[in-house]
């Protein structure tokens, strides 16, 4: 595993990417690529089936390495499998998955599966596991200790989880211990939702001492599972504003303003200092402001925010622990590289040009 203090000072960039389309990637100018491992562990829909054996994520990791990329498995199986969460809403289908013994006991065998071909189709190249995004959050907002959220761990039956907690810690707690044992050059990505305290510091506008304090709750709760994640990840939203506005008629509450970046820079900054670990954005949406809001070209601010020629927001956010902006909407519809008037790849090639050493 690579060690925080290790990771680059430069900000990676890198875009939500399906099989064979890391060339794609790679003429974007990004270095990463990101794609789910989703369907459920137990319905016969899970990623483990979309090749024979698992081998999709051999696949798809051998093509990243062959691209010189590094992959970014998004591991979200626990709300799309069956178990007593059904007919629950989002967060409590959720928690009541991971506290169904014969669920989980399903689902230890897909996350090692995942991760020994992960780790086997590496060549030693990075491969990060992200584990779970929401669920975390979930968990928080239940109980601020994850000790007290059950969940099944030594419960469900497997071996090699005997003497952990049944709680949400014990689950985070075995994740690592698979992880070790199966696959140890994987990394896992802690998924760090900045609402589950139930206070969103850029939809609800807290002060930026709020702020602190809000970063300071999440950051105990993260030291509570008693165990060490590789880096942090964080969704700054998933979707483009002007989607939200068009499609959700959100009033245009969710277009970002300069004190919305700033509450957020400031939450990571003290979520990183509080853990120690490096943080990926992830699901960044790829809208821009010269879009015409409809179908797959929504506007957003993020793009010319976070690549724009003024850099000071880049910088903030390198300083607050970032070290890799992830682009992808994470609904249907939602602008892409492909249909944002060509302006990710022009910011992303003059970012990595003026990255490039000079002679």
């Amino acid at each position: 595993m690579i060690a925080a203090a290790a990771l680059t000072a430069t900000l990676a960039l890198g875009l939500s990417s399906q099989p064979e389309t890391a060339a794609h990637v790679k003429a974007s100018h990004a270095t990463w690529r990101y794609q789910y491992l989703a369907g459920g562990v137990n319905t016969g829909n899970g990623w483990s089936g979309w090749n024979p054996d698992g081998t999709f994520v051999s696949k798809y990791v051998k093509e990243s390495r062959t691209h010189q990329l590094t992959t970014v498995l998004t591991y979200y199986q626990l709300l799309q499998s069956n178990g007593d969460g059904d007919g629950r809403g989002e967060a409590e289908k959720d928690l009541a998955n991971l506290n169904d013994a014969s669920l989980m006991k399903d689902y230890y065998a897909d996350l090692s599966l995942a991760l020994k071909r992960a780790g086997d189709a590496s060549g030693g190249r990075r491969v990060i596991l992200h584990v779970e995004p929401d669920l975390w959050g979930y968990v928080e907002q239940r109980d601020a200790d994850p000790a007290k959220v059950p969940a099944a761990v030594a419960s469900s039956g497997d071996p090699r989880l005997a003497g952990l907690p049944d709680t949400a810690a014990g689950f985070a707690q075995a994740l690592i211990r698979i992880r070790d044992a199966v696959a140890p050059g994987v990394e896992l990505g802690y998924h760090m939702s900045t609402w589950g305290t139930g206070v969103d510091p850029v939809q609800q506008n807290p002060s930026l001492a709020a702020v602190d304090k809000l970063a300071t709750r999440s950051a105990e709760f993260y030291k509570g599972l008693g165990t060490r994640f590789d880096l942090v990840f964080s969704d700054p939203s998933d979707r483009d504003d002007g989607f939200d506005l068009k499609v959700n008629g959100d009033g245009g509450r969710s277009k970002w303003t300069t004190g919305d970046y700033r509450r957020d820079a400031r939450w990571l900054s003290v979520m990183h200092r509080a853990t120690g670990l490096s943080i990926a954005m992830w699901q960044i949406p790829l809208g821009n402001t010269k879009l015409p809001n409809r179908r797959g070209r929504y506007r957003d601010t993020h793009v010319e925010r976070l690549l724009g020629a003024d850099p000071r927001w880049r910088h903030a956010y390198r300083d607050a622990g970032v070290v890799a902006f992830l682009f992808g909407g994470g609904a249907d519809g939602t602008t892409t590289e492909r249909t944002d008037g060509g302006l990710f790849r022009k910011l992303a090639a003059r970012y990595a040009h003026a990255r490039l050493p000079t002679k």
